[in-house]
């Protein structure tokens, strides 16, 4: 009997997947990996640049050398390795936006050869959800786009680059994140598609990446009354197994989203949520920025304890923790057989931020700005909470690009404001370029109705759309689309306004 407990414990450590503190491995960590946990997953706190991670990534593999280091790594708005500054990638809806699918697979490739070198074997992208609804609160600027052919060709081309680097791609969220109205990270999305919908819409980018030999799959946290009424499909068999596993084929890792997202974890509590999805058909259940000593104690115990009482299978949690086991040794082939690892091509993600962006000149007068002694501009970033997956420094990155290349350069921020703070923002932009960058705007009325009032005082004002450009008309002396708030973006909307339109021809 103690030897059959040991057994499921290994198991049950296999198949756990936390997070953790800190830009060290903590000892807890460390013994647990020399224990046998299966993963381990790196958010912005973990890092603090690359060669910090490269020793990181060293340090988890000393005590498991078979452990799965994944990160939230999709370029573009989402990034990890470079939170502090924004990605030097642009996202997917930017790609898709340019529609070459060789510039997407190059995007991918370059990007994967940064992970491999400092030593992550999964990473959490592409993801290739449909965004459907133009007002969905979480997906957005993360999808390729709103067709599913367009997206299905550049998931495929994603997973091509990056697992060509060596590194293992995961598509989510499946079966389809991009038709809702709520961020799973705050509420349960409910995606009401009917079988026959799901599969023209928002399953065709998944049979893309499985038929592209996609390494691992995510399933998010979506409730389909049409599939399975009673759980989310992160916890649901119908939806694991039976859409995903027997529909489509898929036979490599399926991993869960985050399980602490209030979507599962407000109704099933941790450790309910773990047992469910690997009886499920889950092979990893990620616990995302959730992670310590007691915690991982404590869903191991009750995966465990679901085998003892008959509630989950041993069977399942030894077929799941063999997958992870697979992914692992498969992991170490394809690094071993990628050898030295290639540079990343540094100029890449600027060089498709570039061909991107999408610029409409109403005032020819409007374009370039420029440097002393002509007056600097005036840049004001529009404001959200935004969705809890992007990374705040996307709320600022043009006016910090814009102020690297025209010195002087001002910047403000703005949210949902009283009068007084328009009329200090016409203010201090007297006699001087004023450059409005949102994000997103169809989706906020304060801040179409805010644009609406400084356009009134100022039409000379140039408006900067960083974000999914919606059904916005052109607006202003000057209106520039970039598809995204990166780094790369940010830099490709600041050389239009300083370089004038041959710098995004």
């Amino acid at each position: 009997m103690a030897d059959g407990t040991e057994r499921l414990r290994g198991y049950a450590h296999a198949v756990l997947q936390p997070g953790f503190e800190g830009t060290h491995a903590p000892d807890w960590l460390l013994r647990r990996l020399a224990d046998g946990l299966g993963s381990v997953l790196l958010f912005a706190r973990n890092i603090a640049g690359l060669e910090q991670v490269a020793e990181l990534t060293a340090s988890l593999r000393s005590a498991n050398p078979d452990v799965i280091i994944a990160v939230d790594e999709e370029g573009g708005d989402v990034t990890r390795l470079e939170a502090a500054t924004g990605s030097s990638y642009p996202g997917n809806l930017a790609l898709g936006a340019v529609d070459d699918e060789g510039l997407t697979e190059q995007v991918a490739r370059s990007l994967g050869r940064v992970l491999a070198r400092v030593g992550i074997d999964l990473d959490y992208a592409p993801d290739v959800d449909v965004n459907s609804n133009p007002n969905n609160p979480v997906i957005g600027v993360r999808s390729f786009g709103a067709d599913p052919e367009l997206v299905a060709r550049h998931a495929a081309a994603w997973v091509r680059g990056l697992q060509s680097a060596g590194v293992g791609a995961c598509a989510k969220h499946f079966p389809g994140h991009g038709d809702t109205d709520t961020d799973s990270h705050f509420a349960l999305p409910t995606v009401r598609a009917t079988p026959e919908e799901l599969r023209d819409v928002a399953l065709p980018p998944f049979r893309a990446a499985i038929d592209t030999g996609v390494h691992a799959v995510m399933v998010g946290h979506l409730l389909l009354p049409e599939i399975e009424p009673e759980v989310p499909s992160s916890l649901s068999r119908a939806v694991t197994t039976g859409l995903l596993r027997d529909e489509l084929g898929f036979s490599g890792l399926i991993t869960t989203d985050a399980l602490e997202m209030r979507a599962v974890a407000d109704l099933y509590g941790l450790e309910r949520a773990v047992v469910l999805a690997v009886g499920a058909g889950a092979d990893l259940v990620c616990t995302g920025q959730a992670g310590n000593d007691e915690l991982v104690g404590r869903l191991r115990s009750a995966l465990v304890d679901a085998v003892e009482r008959g509630e989950l299978a041993q069977e399942r949690l030894a077929e799941a923790a063999g997958r992870v086991a697979r992914f692992a040794a498969q992991s170490r082939a394809e690094m071993a057989e990628t050898g030295e690892c290639a540079e990343a091509d540094g100029g890449i993600g600027f060089a498709a931020a570039r061909r991107a962006l999408r610029v409409t000149i109403r005032d020819a007068g409007a374009l370039p700005l420029r440097a002393a002694p002509h007056p600097a501009p005036h840049v004001v970033a529009f404001t959200t909470s935004g969705p809890a997956g992007l990374g705040s420094i996307a709320e600022t990155s043009l006016g910090a690009e814009l102020a690297a290349v025209l010195p002087g350069t001002t910047r403000a921020a703005l949210g949902e404001c009283a009068d007084a703070a328009l009329e200090r923002i016409v203010a201090d932009a007297a006699g001087r370029p004023l450059v409005l960058a949102v994000r997103s705007a169809h989706r906020h009325p304060w801040m179409l109705a805010a644009l609406d009032r400084i356009l009134s005082r100022r039409p000379d004002s140039i408006v900067a759309e960083m974000g999914l450009p919606g059904t916005t008309e052109a607006l202003g002396a000057a209106y520039l689309v970039a598809h995204g708030a990166s780094r790369a973006c940010a830099a490709a909307v600041a050389g239009a306004l300083t370089q004038g339109t041959d710098s995004w021809l």
